[in-house]
């Protein structure tokens, strides 16, 4: 299979398994860390499918500079005015700024490369 499928897929499940936490789950600490690490997974699954070629490494840290981007974009106030004027835009820019955030997308996209580079062994998977 080649990766981009690969990472098609994953991203696709992860995202319903986003909204499922997100709608279905009380809103409190483990579905806001659980919430956080799918969309660093996410983000690196994104990363993968508009870049397969990237190393696992390399785009864990596009996918974490994504993230860290816009939770320090959230100190800015913007995201959270406009979730408040169009409620989905809080699930791609979120609300407030947490550094618990922070570390949660550094260590789930590091468990993501770590995953992607033991499924896309040599003579594994395609790019």
């Amino acid at each position: 299979m080649k990766r981009r499928a690969v990472a098609a897929i994953a991203l696709a499940s992860v995202v319903v398994i986003g909204l499922a936490v997100h709608a279905l789950l009380p809103d409190i600490a483990a579905t806001d860390i659980a919430g956080d690490a799918l969309y660093a997974a996410a983000a690196y699954a994104g990363t993968v499918l508009l870049a397969p070629r990237l190393k696992p490494w390399l785009a864990a840290s596009i996918a974490g500079a994504w993230c860290i981007a816009v939770e320090l974009f959230q100190l800015t106030g913007i995201p959270l005015a406009l979730g408040g004027s169009f409620p989905p835009a809080m699930l791609l820019l979120g609300t407030v700024f947490d550094a618990r955030d922070l570390v949660i997308y550094v260590a789930a996209v590091v468990v993501a490369a770590v995953i992607d580079t033991a499924v896309a062994r040599p003579g594994k998977l395609e790019e």
